[in-house]
């Protein structure tokens, strides 16, 4: 790992005490709380794939010697990395890189739950899986030029035989060249799992607009309703490390059985 950084002295640790400025010629000075610099270079490392999904990082005592600081202030970055579940703890075992593949976050980006029971994985049917030319607001939200290429996927989710999500998918053609519609098939845990463990890209955040519509003719059919049925629209948009904007994805929710659920905090 290159830990030389706006932040950083000559030896990889971290510069200043309790805060640190850093900032260009020309910008206003910015102040870093030392565990915020420290932070920034554990998630460096994770993006620089130095530790990959599931493997063990070092141990807070390890890191603070690397990095030439405290303890504590390794174990105060390493719970906002776990707040926003980059790492996670097992106790008595450390702290593990975050991945697609554990049980707990498959339901992470999935918020459609039913009115009774348990939450629980729908069936996918794959509609179409293609490569296109980004439409303009694909690729104004992908951070991507008008025309470039895209892969473009549409599903139906069912759950329990009923068909309850229609979702269209838009991902960089760069970043996923070779995803095709018999490696989504054979491919057979969630959908962020393969793009984690086959194209190196891990979505770590996302943002959603969510808003009521009436089914389409297109919507109708697939979700075996009425035109003009009432949907849960949600668009969201997903993030890999650095801020960079990896997917689109629309998704149509009928919520006779089901509801959108969050947990604010």
């Amino acid at each position: 790992m290159n830990q030389a950084s706006s932040n950083s002295n000559n030896n990889g640790a971290p510069s200043g005490g309790s805060g640190n400025a850093a900032g260009g010629a020309g910008s206003s000075p910015t102040f870093s709380p030392l565990y915020q610099q420290i932070k920034a270079l554990i998630t460096q490392s994770l993006q620089s794939g130095e530790w990959k999904p599931g493997e063990l990082i070092p141990s807070e005592v390890e890191l603070a010697g690397r990095f030439k600081v405290s303890q504590g202030t390794v174990r105060k970055a390493i719970d906002e990395l776990a707040a926003e579940n980059l790492v996670m703890r097992r106790q008595g075992k450390g702290t593990f890189v975050s991945t697609h593949h554990e049980a707990r976050a498959h339901f992470r980006f999935l918020r459609l739950v039913p009115d009774e029971g348990v939450p629980h994985h729908p069936d996918n049917k794959l509609i179409e899986v293609k490569r296109m030319r980004a439409p303009a607001e694909v690729a104004r939200l992908l951070d991507l030029k008008s025309g470039d290429a895209v892969v473009y996927i549409k599903r139906v989710m069912s759950f329990e035989g009923e068909p309850t999500i229609l979702e269209e998918i838009w991902l960089p053609g760069l970043l996923f060249k070779g995803l095709t519609a018999e490696r989504l098939i054979e491919y057979r845990g969630p959908m962020y799992g393969l793009f984690e463990s086959e194209f190196g890209t891990r979505m770590i955040r996302a943002t959603e607009k969510i808003r009521a519509i009436a089914a389409d003719s297109t919507a109708a059919e697939f979700l075996h309703v009425k035109e003009g049925s009432p949907l849960l629209c949600a668009e969201r948009v997903s993030f890999t490390y650095g801020d960079k904007a990896v997917e689109l994805r629309r998704g149509l929710y009928l919520t006779a059985h089901h509801h959108y659920q969050n947990e604010l905090s």
